[in-house]
């Protein structure tokens, strides 16, 4: 599909380990997936690259319900949708603070040990959630009151 916007592609988001070596058919393949994923990269993910400075490596973007299945994936996840992606980061908190600092119109950002979980809705109002996973043990966002 090409180009979404300077740093991101739309082979990004379908790249899956998981779904190599399982041969699973990873790929966009409706036009509602397609603006949901650009439109979580325009609004979220370019922006946050913009200011974070650096690469952001997407390790989980669009996963189809085989692929999601296979992941052990809610069969409500964003991921189905287009609508999230997971970044790793070697600080996730930071990148996560930049987000929040932002004002980034995220709808679930979910911090994990090595990746931040990102997601917005192509539909309806972001509900700006921070979460934290079970596994993730480390400092929270500093929120501004």
């Amino acid at each position: 599909m090409g180009t979404i916007s300077k740093n991101f592609s739309y082979r990004e988001f379908e790249e899956s380990e998981t779904a190599k070596a399982r041969g699973i058919t990873n790929v966009i393949s409706s036009f509602e997936v397609r603006d949901a994923v650009r439109e979580l990269t325009n609004t979220v993910l370019q922006p946050l690259r913009d200011a974070w400075g650096l690469p952001l490596h997407i390790n989980s973007g669009y996963r189809c319900p085989k692929l999601n299945a296979a992941v052990g994936g809610a069969a409500t996840s964003q991921h189905i949708k287009g609508e999230a992606a997971d970044i790793k980061a070697e600080h996730p908190i930071k990148l996560a603070q930049l987000a929040y600092d932002l004002g980034l119109p995220y709808d679930q950002m979910i911090i994990y040990p090595t990746f931040v979980h990102f997601s917005h809705k192509l539909h309806g109002e972001q509900r700006r959630q921070v979460l934290y996973n079970k596994s993730y043990k480390g400092r929270r966002i500093t929120t501004k009151k």
